[in-house]
């Protein structure tokens, strides 16, 4: 894409002092691509501010949601650990009790046991009635039996109490681990978090210098453009005094372009000046990245490297060197107010002053200063104002 400020070079060509005003814009050309570059860095360093300004509000938050995890798993796990407490005093008291239950089984079953049979009949003959001796003997198996339940419950408190404990230390177990992982994962948000943070700061600084030197090529901007209209207003009044002189000596020989002749004739005539495939049209375009819209001067035309470059219409070149944002580059007056340019060249073929003829070869292809290789930037410009060039091609 070829600057506005392009404009004020082609002009200055037309005058006297070419190779100043040229150097000049060249300057003043390079500054301007800087500050645009600038600019859309800043942008960038914006969009990358507020992205990671998000992405710390994100991790924050995760950072809290972890912490409250955290706490809440403390509380889990002081609770287990209190219920087993609580579970192992329970342990001890049935224990206890059992334990003395179980003596006093065994003393009984003992004494039972020595009693034997004669100790069974003489519970039996020492009753002083039947029934009394039944009552008894259902007695003393109301006991043996009742002992035997205690025991029984004792076992299966004991168990119960055993598995409860175990049951207990594994969610201790499990909740330590949790505990562990949530203490890894804080570590882990923490350090996200200092570098995003160590990121930001890098991006704002970073804005910072841009900002310090985009005004600073402001400031050189004006005054090279300060530069400029000087040189501008010295041209036109050294063209105008020439002009003046030569109307003293008669009446002006030029005549007003005839519609017929000329490259003004030319609309729809003219050959493409290389063969390839048009990747940039002339006009206002919307920029993809930065939601913002740019103005396309002339056409852009991919093509093989080394391809020749022909001359749309006869002229005479005017402007035939490097120049910055552009590469090697061909200027031809075609008259009547009508130029073509050629940008990106790797070679150039003609030089200032050379007449050329149409489809003449000026240039060769190349990808000198060309955002996406080996192409052909082509403008038309009328009184130094860029023209679509599309409608003037066959």
């Amino acid at each position: 894409m070829i600057p506005v400020a392009l404009v004020t070079v082609i002009s200055a060509l037309t005058f006297s002092s070419v190779a100043i005003g040229a150097d000049v814009r060249d300057q003043l050309q390079g500054v301007k691509k800087e500050i645009k570059e600038k600019k859309q860095l800043l942008r960038k360093t914006a969009k990358v501010e507020l992205q990671v300004s998000g992405e710390l509000l994100e991790i924050d938050k995760a950072l809290k949601e972890k912490q409250a995890q955290l706490s809440l798993l403390n509380q889990d796990l002081k609770g287990a650990e209190q219920n087993i407490t609580r579970t192992e005093k329970e342990i001890d008291r049935v224990k206890g009790e059992t334990e003395r239950k179980k003596q006093e089984i065994q003393r009984r079953l003992v004494s039972v046991y020595k009693a034997g049979e004669i100790g069974n009949l003489r519970m039996f003959y020492s009753s002083g009635t039947f029934p009394q001796m039944v009552e008894n003997l259902r007695y003393m198996r109301g006991v043996i039996e009742n002992d035997r339940r205690l025991f029984a419950e004792y076992n299966g408190k004991v168990a119960e109490l055993s598995t409860l404990k175990t049951r207990l230390e594994a969610d201790a177990a499990r909740k330590g681990k949790l505990l562990s992982g949530i203490a890894r994962k804080k570590q882990e948000v923490e350090e996200e978090k200092q570098k995003k943070s160590s990121y930001l700061t890098k991006v704002r600084q970073d804005k910072q210098q841009y900002l310090s030197s985009l005004r600073e090529l402001q400031v050189n901007a004006h005054r090279l453009q300060s530069m400029v209209e000087k040189l501008e207003a010295m041209s036109r009044k050294s063209y105008t005094s020439k002009a003046d002189k030569g109307a003293t000596k008669g009446p002006s020989r030029d005549l007003p372009p005839v519609p017929d002749k000329g490259f003004g004739s030319q609309r729809g005539r003219l050959s493409m000046p290389v063969s390839g495939d048009l990747v940039g049209r002339f006009g206002r375009h919307k920029h993809p990245e930065f939601n913002s819209y740019t103005v396309n001067n002339g056409i852009s035309i991919v093509a093989s490297a080394g391809a020749d470059i022909h001359a749309v219409y006869e002229g005479k070149v005017i402007f035939a060197d490097y120049f910055k944002g552009y590469g090697n580059m061909v200027i031809i007056d075609h008259g009547g107010g009508y130029f073509s340019l050629y940008a990106h060249a790797s070679r150039i073929a003609r030089r200032v002053g050379a007449q050329v003829t149409r489809n003449e070869v000026v240039a060769s292809v190349g990808d000198v200063d060309s955002p996406r290789g080996p192409m052909l930037y082509f403008e038309l410009r009328y009184q130094g104002k860029p023209v679509d060039p599309a409608p003037w091609f066959r």
